[in-house]
């Protein structure tokens, strides 16, 4: 698709969910359905997760002024769709899920869960800074409910802090979920800092204890989800190599800004406005 022909794309499909939006009594839940209709019309379409069509929706707000979206402003932009592509397709660099799962549950493990979650629910002073987890995995659980929301369709809660009994010792997974499509239990764990490879270890070892200890037999294999406030993919990669188990790792933010990768690919304010003199 031409430059150009990308981004009003990405402005048109944000103004049309503004407006359905406002005119429903559903709020941001039109996302999901509006995603699974997508996906079902267009088998194997990519790029049109709810998430992705919220940051269209946001998109579209931040620069809902302009009347028109003409040349003068895309060609500017030219050699910034990688970075917005990019930011549509980071899922797949982010999850182990096709290498670990078999064909007929990757697929619908990839669009099961997503690159980053919104916790705008979360109302924790300095929550951008130096967040305690378990603070963060409190503010979760008292919104238990918008939580799932964010999460998607199809999950269910089973409880934070599970508790798992090993020899003598016991351990506690944050967050624990069951997914009815996938038919598995789902381990979230939580961190408020950046991704590290030693996470990984960690959730192996939740992820072979629930399924020895916990997963019923007609249940597949357990997932996890590592969910922290800053990732380098190129080091999810490396700690994904020789990796048997599914899982993936994401990121969360706690306010409807834009993310910066959307924030690097767009014009500030005054230099749209002498583009469009």
């Amino acid at each position: 698709m031409a430059n150009s022909e990308f981004l009003k794309l990405y402005y048109t499909i944000g103004s049309d969910i503004d407006r359905e939006i406002a005119n429903s009594n559903w709020g941001d839940k039109i996302l999901e359905a509006v995603s699974a209709r997508l996906q079902q019309e267009l088998p194997g379409l990519r790029g049109f997760s709810a998430s992705n069509l919220k940051k269209m929706r946001i998109f579209f707000n931040a620069w809902k002024p302009v009347k028109e979206i003409g040349s003068s402003l895309m060609n500017p932009l030219e050699n910034k769709e990688n970075e917005i592509g990019s930011s549509l397709t980071n899922e797949f660099k982010n999850k182990n899920f096709q290498q670990s799962l078999p064909d007929t549950l990757s697929n619908k493990a990839m669009r099961a869960f997503k690159d980053q979650y919104l916790l705008d629910f979360v109302n924790v002073e300095d929550a951008d800074d130096d967040m305690d987890e378990r603070v963060l995995e409190k503010e979760i659980v008292l919104n238990i409910k918008k939580f799932l929301m964010t999460l998607g369709t199809g999950f269910t809660f089973v409880g934070n802090q599970y508790r798992i009994k090993i020899a003598e010792d016991e351990y506690f997974i944050d967050l624990l979920f069951f997914h009815r499509g996938l038919q598995a239990l789902v381990a979230f764990e939580l961190k408020t800092g950046k991704f590290k490879p030693e996470y990984i270890g960690k959730m192996n070892f939740y992820l072979s204890a629930l399924d020895d200890l916990v997963k019923q037999p007609h249940e597949n294999a357990s997932i996890g989800i590592i969910l922290c406030k800053e990732k380098n993919n190129k080091k999810v990669e490396y700690s994904f190599r020789d990796f048997s188990k599914p899982l993936g790792v994401a990121t969360y933010r706690t306010s409807e800004t834009l993310p910066p990768e959307l924030q690097k690919a767009l014009p500030d304010a005054e230099t749209l406005k002498k583009w469009m003199e």
